[in-house]
């Protein structure tokens, strides 16, 4: 990697770290800078403004969130059909927010703070994370895995919302992601998710 591409990404990583801290009206290119043992004048090199830096620094989130689901999907094993699906999607969303997340974090924290140009800009690939859960959830109830009368749409949004509100409740060290989310899959969808391996 050349130095101009690790220097690049120090700040989006130091970016990360800030906004998921002080989130998007709290973070001033300076503290970024400082955080980063850099000049802002060298950050603004790379990055045109800070909503630029931020915009990355979203995109980057959810697109880490959603390649792990999808792989974790994937390999999850087609002999504990749905369930497992499921219970494989909601742990790798979670890990990510809780375990390897600034950016993940730094998105979810600080998407209703971003201006909207920018949210509108992200909702292409929001909608398109957004139909991948659709989807799944869909396969799930025809195959029995979720109650049949289920309205999809709020059980969608009840998971996000639980999932993602994690962040302001879970104490570091107290559950793991596996934990959070085997509780939340017993607790919103029909069928014995604690006995699964």
């Amino acid at each position: 990697m050349l130095k101009s591409d690790r220097t690049r990404q120090r700040i989006l990583d130091t970016a990360a770290q800030e906004f998921r801290q002080r989130g998007y009206a709290g973070t001033k290119v300076n503290d970024i800078a400082f955080a980063a043992n850099m000049r802002a004048a060298s950050i603004y090199y790379y990055f045109e403004s800070k909503d630029q830096l931020f915009e990355e620094v979203l995109a980057i989130g959810l697109k880490l969130v959603f390649d792990a689901v999808r792989k974790a999907v994937e390999a999850a094993p087609a002999s504990q059909g749905h369930q497992a699906r499921l219970l494989a999607a909601v742990e790798a969303h979670l890990a990510m927010l809780h375990e390897y997340g600034d950016y993940s974090s730094a998105n979810i924290r600080n998407f209703g703070q971003t201006p909207v140009e920018i949210q509108q800009r992200q909702a292409a690939l929001r909608d398109e994370y957004g139909e991948y859960w659709r989807e799944l959830l869909i396969a799930a109830q025809k195959a029995g895995a979720l109650r049949a009368d289920a309205n999809l749409s709020l059980l969608r949004m009840f998971l996000f919302g639980a999932m993602n509100w994690t962040l302001e409740w879970v104490k570091p060290g107290k559950m793991n992601a596996r934990e959070l989310a085997r509780e939340l899959c017993f607790t919103l969808f029909q069928g014995e998710f604690n006995d699964m391996p």
